[in-house]
């Protein structure tokens, strides 16, 4: 696996200057490409990287990969750390590590349409961040409202974000 060496934060936050200069260079369009596979496995390919997303027997899969819904609980945990890191770099906090952990409840009724009256997906989330470093507690508190101001994928549970969706129908699907 081809990994690109990060480059230090701090530069990272410094940058944010050109941002600034130029609100069009920091308004990326990202992309996924998605696919079927057997039973209800898919393939995402963002970039360079392919995910396997999948459901256990009971619903129809083989466990291949983690589920929608634990892929999307991955997705604010992995934007939490982004954003916890950026962020001490930006307000000069200094932080050992973050560790997290997400639960979120969901009831497959709402999912299989069998009680209109559940939501589809999540009821609740909940996080635990644990952050470590030699950092008054009141900053670190600092650093999560700014986290929880900041997050794009937490911004993404928390707020309705309009999503259009287009339907093409390839040949082979349609009536002969």
């Amino acid at each position: 696996m081809n990994v690109e060496k990060p480059a230090d934060l701090a530069s990272v936050v410094a940058g944010i200057g050109a941002a600034v200069a130029d609100p069009q260079r920091g308004k990326p369009v990202f992309r996924a490409t998605g696919s079927g596979g057997d039973g209800v496995r898919s393939e995402i390919r963002i970039g360079r990287h392919t995910l396997v997303v999948d459901e256990g027997p009971a619903l129809g899969g083989a466990g291949a990969g983690a589920n929608p819904v634990e892929h999307a609980l991955a997705a604010l945990l992995s934007c939490q750390v982004v954003t916890f890191r950026l962020w001490a770099a930006k307000l000069g906090i200094p932080l050992d590590d973050i560790v997290l952990d997400a639960e979120g409840d969901f009831d497959v009724r709402g999912f299989l349409g069998l009680d209109d009256a559940v939501r589809p997906g999540f009821g609740e989330v909940r996080v635990r961040v644990t952050l470590s470093g030699p950092a008054d507690p009141q900053r670190y508190r600092e650093l999560a409202d700014a986290v929880d101001t900041h997050c794009p994928v937490l911004d993404l549970f928390r707020h309705t974000t309009p999503v259009t969706t287009e339907l093409v129908t390839a040949p082979s699907c349609q009536p002969r």
